[in-house]
């Protein structure tokens, strides 16, 4: 089901609501409060608190339909109850008998609501703010105090108030903050005409009720300030620094403390008279264009078609042009001069932009609002933090001023639709390698390479007419040989004009040589990347094939090793041809040994692979050795970290060697310099073919999970294998792959989700006859359930795990698992019997020098001991495993060891020690997931409030208790307990 994410409801823009026949005395709703329906002066029965939600969810989508789904999931959430889609239907029939069939109408299986535009409380205070943000743009304070205090009276107290549902719940909190927004704005408004002393009180109790809300409190410090009150007004300041160091451990933002020094100095501009007009900031006129090329030529025909349709927002309509070629072709040169040409139709100014569309990081939308909203002259403290809002306030800012908007190298229409005025008088002229056909209004312009006269034109008048005039058939060669593309011409112009000694001939030979020709093409940081085909036409045979081969792989970039394995080459021979794949500027070398493509070429390189180049046989060959490449040297990495772990025994055979190393840390090194294009090689590999070899893939590199470096890469990998092994109907490799997401699940937190992966793996196991999840998914599930407090059925799992690793002779295993089986005894008070198998697994792990899994064998020793009160020891074990998870690479294992530490010396009254090592846990980078750091934000309370910071404890625990009660988590109630005044 569709889920609000508790944002303003989008309206769909393909259909607008109908207003509802005025039969009679109109309807009328209101959710700012309680939520009610009125007919005239009387009040409609609105049901039960279920129904309500129904209709409060339908009234704040603005008329456009809700299917079935959509309510379900507004009234109940994830659990909806079995009859939920009766229930809705028989809701929707009670609201049609009061409210009438053409007020709540049936529409495609859903339900919408025909009311006219002000018979929703919330959209007449939407148009009462809009209204009084533009007096107040104009100046017209009065008037704009006037709108939004007819706003804020629509609130009848909280709103959709005993409105039960997830949906309820977020428009709540929305509608709370908007109320705030308009309150402060208000406010401030007040003290612009001089009411500051009325102020003060008001200002005073919403402190009071918003502590952290720090605008309140500088408003709070401008009304005493000018009412005369300046020891009050730096009063607040002091207590608002206070209190935000010992509740969130910052400073006041800038503003606030720059607001104190103009007090302290007694600023006069700050303190002036009630009666002084507070004159309204003229406008910013923004002039972002770039420079206009001086030696602009051709595009006669481009530059009046697209003058022309600019001149057209003078009129009633907002005119939007968008240029689309390919990279080189000039779109950004003629956009620029159309835009100079076109400054006298847009005197309030010109913006621009460069949205990187062609790169990996696109420019955010809600970044370049923010960029174009502050040229606009919008102080940073007023720019909204969504992109909605954002977008909203830079069309209302745009309105009524004639302004030229160039969004340069957009991405798609998605990246720009935010970023176009919403009113005639402005323009925007949009530039991309894609033709927007799905921009609405938009009017297109495909631009193409230069006619053979419009090039030799350019070139002339870069080169200069006495040096082209005797040579005019060799500059004729020159611009053939650059394709006509603007960009290449350029940049061979450029060069020989920078060569007094070099005639056009000379030049037009050099371009002659196809194998040279790109070499010879750039300039400065200029380069011919978007004419592929001339590089590509160039290449020899098997660079060629090389050039195509590597386009097929995943990854953001690929090692020499591992394009040697794709090719079938030796490491030298492979060298030789993406070194000449280098040289010809189609492949970058990213590091030695490492090699790219720009993010184009990839696709051209793929798209030349796939038109008959290159047979479908040789395509999943080459992908195939790629993925034996990673899968046989992850396999030797797991090996030499987890020496006689019988996993090796079980991975999937393959035919391509991998890489062997010396040591471990050299293969570690190996792991994470390549995991990235590891798992994108897993991810992309779920053929039936590849698919059992790319689930053992993610088996042999789970350090990268569990370290937390690349949990969430690792995690759409399993998903994906999981995924195709459920569609190819592979018990085996579903089995295996539900461990590894279980395990990804187990890092996070997320308890439940692991629980019924694991469980599902047990079974898949059970018909596959698979050892591996067959051990190690009754060792996850005995884990879950020591986290979620199911200790006895914890044991069972366990007990289970350790019968199956002995069944298969896996010592390393049966180690973990009576590891964990010790925390199962640690928490049934079973101390002897915990310390005892700690122990057992440490011997394990020390007779078969395994360090990574010895740190493991000692936290559990670490935890056990602590409980049992033998702190020293437990300390000592816990740090000695502290130093090998460091030493292996596992930042996550890392924080939570210091978390266990805290925990010991927390118990040895020593709170300072406790204290550090839960801040050391913290800082550490994915620690594993919200629950994780709620349990350390429990103990670095504690460790507070024993030395005598009981307002930093108060703020620990309650982040702590919000992250359990979002999860669901059984130490929500401890963490109520420690909150009470008794506690403390």
């Amino acid at each position: 089901m569709g889920r609000d994410d508790g944002s303003r409801v989008r309206v769909p823009e393909q259909r607008a609501p109908e207003r509802q026949p005025t039969n009679g005395t109109e309807l009328r709703f209101s959710v700012l409060g309680p939520v009610r329906a009125r007919r005239g002066d009387e009040t409609l029965p609105s049901g039960s608190p279920q129904q309500r939600a129904l209709l409060s969810a339908l009234l704040l989508r603005g008329g456009h339909t809700a299917t079935a789904n959509e309510l379900i999931d507004a009234i109940w959430g994830d659990e909806p109850p079995s009859q939920a889609l009766a229930a809705v239907r028989t809701y929707a029939s009670r609201l049609r008998k009061v409210l009438g069939p053409q007020t709540l109408a049936s529409d495609s299986g859903g339900y919408a609501m025909r009311t006219g535009p002000e018979a929703l409380d919330v959209t007449v205070a939407e148009e009462l703010a809009a209204d009084a943000e533009k007096a107040r743009a104009a100046g017209d304070r009065c008037r704009a105090r006037v709108l939004l205090n007819k706003a804020l009276a629509l609130w009848d107290g909280e709103a959709l108030a005993s409105v039960p549902g997830p949906y309820a719940e977020n428009q709540r909190t929305r509608l709370e903050e908007w109320r705030l927004q308009l309150t402060e704005t208000r406010l401030d408004l007040d003290l612009e005409v001089g009411c500051h002393a009325e102020a003060v009180s008001e200002l005073t109790a919403l402190t009071a009720a918003h502590p952290l809300r720090e605008r309140l409190r500088e408003l709070l410090m401008v009304a005493l300030y000018r009412s005369g009150r300046q020891a009050e007004a730096l009063a607040v300041y002091a207590d608002t620094r206070r209190l935000l160091a010992e509740e969130l451990g910052v400073d006041p933002r800038p503003e606030l403390a720059q607001l104190q020094q103009r007090i302290l100095r007694a600023d006069e501009e700050l303190a002036r008279p009630v009666d002084e007009p507070v004159q309204a900031a003229a406008p910013m006129r923004p002039a972002q264009l770039p420079a206009t090329v001086p030696d602009f030529t051709g595009r006669a025909s481009f530059v009046r078609e697209l003058g022309d349709r600019l001149a057209t927002a003078e009129g009633s309509v907002m005119a939007v042009s968008a240029l689309a070629g390919i990279g080189g072709v000039g779109k950004t040169t003629l956009a620029v001069h159309v835009a100079h040409q076109a400054r006298p139709h847009f005197p309030d100014g010109q913006l621009y932009v460069d949205l990187q569309g062609a790169g990996s990081h696109t420019a955010e939308p809600e970044t370049v609002l923010g960029a174009f909203l502050r040229a606009l002259g919008t102080a940073d403290s007023a720019i909204p933090d969504s992109l909605d809002e954002r977008a909203a306030l830079y069309r209302s800012t745009l309105d009524g001023r004639r302004i030229l908007i160039l969004l340069d190298n957009a991405h798609d229409a998605a990246q720009i639709r935010p970023l176009l005025p919403g009113t005639a008088g402005c323009a925007a002229l949009v530039t991309s390698r894609v033709r927007m056909v799905d921009l609405a209004g938009a009017h297109l312009v495909d631009l193409d390479v230069m006619s053979p006269e419009e090039a030799l034109q350019l070139f002339t008048r870069i080169v200069g007419e006495e040096r082209i005039n005797s040579e005019r058939e060799a500059a004729l060669d020159v611009v053939a040989a650059c394709g006509f593309l603007p960009l290449a011409i350029r940049i061979a112009a450029s060069r020989l004009a920078a060569r007094r000694t070099w005639t056009v001939s000379v030049l037009a030979a050099k371009l002659a040589d196809e194998r040279r020709r790109l070499d010879e093409l750039q300039a400065g940081d200029l380069a011919v990347k978007a004419t592929f085909e001339l590089g590509y036409g160039q290449l020899e045979p098997a660079q060629a094939r090389a050039f195509r081969l590597l386009g097929l792989a995943d990854g953001p970039d690929i090692s020499l090793a591992a394009a040697a394995a794709l090719l079938n080459l030796e490491p030298h021979a492979a060298e030789d041809l993406l070194e000449a794949l280098v040289d010809t500027s189609l492949v970058e070398s990213a590091a030695p040994g490492r090699y790219r493509y720009h993010d184009l070429v990839r696709l051209y390189a793929r798209s030349c692979a796939e038109r008959d180049e290159e047979a479908p046989q040789e395509r999943e060959s080459a992908l195939s050795r790629l993925l034996d490449f990673y899968l046989a040297t992850a396999a030797g990495v797991y090996a030499l970290e987890r020496p006689g772990d019988r996993l090796v025994a079980h991975l999937h055979a393959t035919r391509y060697p991998g890489l062997d190393f010396d040591d471990r840390h050299s293969a570690l090194d190996w792991l994470y310099a390549e995991a990235n294009c590891l798992l994108a090689c897993a991810q992309q590999s779920i053929g039936p073919d590849m698919l059992r070899r790319a689930v053992d893939l993610l088996w042999a590199a789970k350090d990268l999970a569990e370290s937390g470096a690349n949990s969430k890469q690792y995690e759409l990998a399993a998903l994906a294998t999981r995924d195709a092994a459920q569609t190819l109907g592979d018990a085996r490799a579903e089995g295996r792959a539900r461990t590894t997401i279980t395990n990804v699940h187990i890092v996070a937190g997320r308890f439940d989700e692991a629980d019924a992966e694991a469980s599902k793996a047990m079974e898949l196991a059970s018909s596959a006859e698979d050892p591996v999840p067959n051990c190690w998914a009754p060792n996850d599930r005995g884990v879950i359930a020591i986290y979620q407090g199911r200790h006895e059925e914890g044991e069972k799992h366990l007990l289970l795990a350790i019968e199956n690793f002995r069944a298969d002779n896996n010592d390393v295993g049966q180690a973990s698992a009576l590891c964990n089986l010790s925390r199962v005894h640690v928490s049934l008070g079973r101390m002897a019997s915990a310390i005892d198998l700690a122990q057992q697994g440490i011997d394990i792990y020390d007779r078969m020098g395994l360090s990574l899994r010895l740190a493991n064998g000692r936290y559990a020793l670490g935890i056990a001991l602590t409980q049992a009160g033998r702190l020293p020891e437990a300390m000592s074990q816990l740090t000695e495993a502290l130093a090998l998870f460091h030493d292996n690479r596992q930042p996550l294992w890392e924080g939570v060891t210091h978390f266990r530490l805290a925990e010991a010396h927390l118990a040895a009254q020593r709170p300072t020690q406790a204290a550090a090592h839960a801040e050391q846990a913290i800082a550490l980078r994915g620690i594993g997931g919200e629950w994780r750091r709620g349990t350390v934000l429990t103990v670095l309370g504690k460790a507070l409030n024993h030395i005598g910071q009981p307002d930093r404890a108060r703020a620990c625990w309650l982040e702590a208790l919000n992250i359990y009660d979002h999860l669901g988590a059984p130490e929500a109630e401890e963490t109520r307990r420690l909150l009470t005044p008794a506690a403390a």
